[in-house]
């Protein structure tokens, strides 16, 4: 007898994780496997974080906080989002998760009834179409390849809209792509929403700090849509902690108030202590920032430099994040007389077992022809990894 709902029959594992899981299960085995298939910075916590953490343990911040979070905690996060994006927010509408990851839940869950159409521009991070189809909405995907940068445009946006309608979710820098939304481009896509009143906007903005094009816009600093859009943030990509688990919304006060009430039903508040901790995250000194933007900024010159010299592969220059997104047609149908390579899928198993160096397709993005690259590694294994790949490509005839 199947006692699984058909919610969970329905849903994807995730692909990243399920990648890592192999990479993980070689290496058991004593394989030297480089892993390039996770999307988490490879540096400790700062330190003056780690201590606020400590010291919240010893004067027992260990009791139940309210489900939103600490208010000091809320206005640390409204102070930042001020001072870093120029948007003004209340305590009162931020409400604080267990990582960005259940932040985008909630909010999704909050908003989408049966058959509301979603919008997601692809490639997209693996989890926003399966929480779609968690809260039993339909996914709309809007395709932008390398040609374009991986950054739909309006007339794409305008083509997609329908009188179902009710979210689109952009995430700026981009996972999978490191893509980053210019004001310019933001403001030609918002000027097709203003035109949608009955649309949400969910601006996915975790990567905000690994931006290395000096600047950066917010979807939240639009007053034309400010109503309507639910900023999601949070402290595991700028400053490496994802572990502690802590994301954010800061979103329209009715929005705030759904998304603290679901997350009343199902994991009341985050970690107190981990709380403590970002608090001084987001209130302390901001140069552990920097200095990481300033290393994943060299690794991505690195990279890219390397990938270029890899016949075959069409490479782009992410503006952010920490991924490399190349495309890899020119490989199919392939073979080293052993393994033939169908699709990317194909190729980033023959990396995997024929190189040691693990990727994800791009199919698991949405868009089938790509591999991904998180160079959230050091120099070294982003040298290594490379060598790998290009001697393991050379092969394929």
């Amino acid at each position: 007898m199947d006692f699984i709902s058909e919610r969970i029959n329905n849903l994807s594992p995730s692909a990243t994780l399920a990648m890592s899981q192999k990479s993980a299960e070689l290496k058991a085995q004593g394989v030297d496997v480089i892993n390039m298939a996770v999307g988490e910075p490879d540096f400790n916590t700062p330190a003056h974080i780690k201590e606020a953490a400590k010291k919240a343990i010893d004067e027992n911040f260990s009791f139940y906080t309210p489900v939103p979070g600490y208010l000091s905690l809320r206005k640390a996060i409204a102070a930042n989002l001020k001072e870093t994006n120029g948007v003004d927010y209340e305590p009162e509408q931020i409400v604080v998760s267990n990582g960005a990851k259940q932040s985008l839940s909630n909010v999704i869950m909050s908003i989408i009834n049966p058959g509301d159409e979603v919008i997601i521009p692809t490639p997209a991070w693996v989890s926003y179409m399966e929480l779609v189809k968690l809260a039993e909405g339909k996914n709309v995907l809007v395709p932008a390849g390398i040609e374009q940068d991986f950054k739909i445009t309006p007339q794409q946006l305008k083509d997609a809209i329908t009188e179902k309608t009710k979210m689109i979710i952009l995430c700026s820098p981009s996972n999978p792509t490191g893509s980053v939304y210019s004001a310019e481009e933001l403001q030609g896509l918002v000027d097709v929403l203003n035109e949608h009143p009955e649309i949400v906007v969910l601006a996915d903005e975790i990567y905000q700090h690994i931006n290395f094009t000096g600047k950066y816009k917010s979807l939240g600093a639009f007053p034309e849509i400010k109503d309507r859009t639910v900023v999601v943030n949070g402290v595991s990509k700028a400053y490496a902690m994802t572990g502690w688990r802590i994301g954010f919304v800061a979103a329209p006060v009715a929005i705030a108030k759904a998304t603290s009430k679901l997350q009343s039903q199902t994991t009341s508040n985050p970690s107190s202590i981990a709380q403590k901790a970002a608090e001084a995250a987001y209130s302390g000194s901001q140069v552990c920032v920097v200095e990481m933007c300033k290393a994943f900024e060299r690794r991505r010159n690195l990279i890219v430099s390397l990938a270029k010299e890899i016949p075959g592969l069409k490479v782009n220059e992410p503006q952010g994040a920490f991924y490399l997104f190349p495309e890899v047609s020119a490989y199919f149908g392939k073979s080293d007389g052993n393994k033939t390579v169908n699709d990317a899928a194909d190729l980033a198993m023959y990396l995997l077992e024929e190189g040691h160096v693990a990727t994800v397709a791009g199919d698991a993005f949405c868009l089938p022809g790509y591999i991904r690259l998180s160079y959230a590694t050091s120099d070294d294994n982003i040298r290594e990894a490379m060598r790998r790949i290009k001697h393991s490509l050379a092969k394929l005839k």
